[in-house]
């Protein structure tokens, strides 16, 4: 059973524009909110996670997406230090939930802006991390060091897709999924080199955040639309389950943002 947290989307809205997806002109539907959300929660309850809730705070509408909250290994969590001031409120109360549940809590110097799993992924033998919109190159040495890992630090260059998230997710068979054109030449080189089988996913297909999955070994929780991956993942023996996420996507986020995994593994031994 995968541990995981989540928060309710009370105070979720398009508040303020930190990414190409959101528009305060195009504001979110309060009930579709709470329905796409309570989905999400209800399926990945059915999929045997145990999920906690962190409650949402006023003012904190992004609050809900609780992937880019901090990187949990083990017992220790990192907070992320948003680089947008509209977020950074956020991370005290993640760090103090993270605590009352016994993780040790080690911050990142304030001058390195990390998001979390929103931008540091395991995949293979490696944590994958990306960097140019909303984290540091630099912070993924500090990462690093802090984990003892072998940290692949790849560059997002399309602002569509500002964390890596929302082009890159892992499969548990060593696998993994992607939009290519969302990162440079080396990030290309970089991940095919570690990751040889992995599925390309064209463009018209990467604009419904379908790399924004929450894998549960042999379920995958995506957002609906991109019917050619569907297929191509149950060839491989997954089973996907395709949710709506509209009113997420306004923000730029779907499934993965809105979860984080407690933690994201045991340890950074393969």
């Amino acid at each position: 059973m995968r541990d995981l947290l989540l928060c309710p989307p009370d105070h979720y809205g398009i508040e303020y524009e930190i990414n190409p997806w959101m528009s305060r002109a195009r504001g979110a539907d309060t009930p579709m909110v709470q329905a796409q959300w309570r989905g999400l929660y209800e399926k990945l309850c059915s999929l045997k996670a145990n999920v906690s809730l962190v409650t949402p705070q006023p003012k904190l509408p992004d609050m809900v997406f609780t992937a880019n909250a901090g990187l949990t290994v083990g017992r220790r969590f990192i907070p992320s230090n948003f680089r947008h001031q509209e977020r950074s409120g956020e991370a005290p109360f993640f760090a103090k939930f993270m605590e009352e549940r016994g993780y040790e809590i080690v911050w990142l110097p304030e001058n390195l802006y990390f998001e979390g799993e929103g931008d540091a992924l395991f995949g293979a033998d490696a944590l994958f991390c990306g960097y140019k919109f909303r984290t540091d190159i630099n912070s993924h040495r500090a990462v690093a060091d802090l984990l003892g890992c072998l940290v692949i630090s790849v560059e997002l260059v399309d602002p569509r897709f500002y964390h890596i998230d929302t082009c890159f997710c892992p499969l548990p068979d060593g696998g993994a999924f992607w939009f290519p054109g969302a990162f440079d030449e080396y990030g290309q080189r970089a991940i095919r080199d570690r990751i040889p089988d992995i599925i390309d996913v064209p463009e018209e297909e990467a604009t419904f955040f379908c790399c924004n999955a929450v894998v549960l070994e042999r379920d995958i929780v995506l957002p609906q639309g991109p019917d050619k991956l569907i297929a191509k993942l149950r060839d491989r023996g997954y089973t996907c389950h395709p949710l709506p996420m509209t009113e997420f996507l306004k923000a730029g986020g779907a499934c993965k943002c809105l979860t984080m995994f407690m933690p994201q593994r045991e340890s950074c031994k393969v």
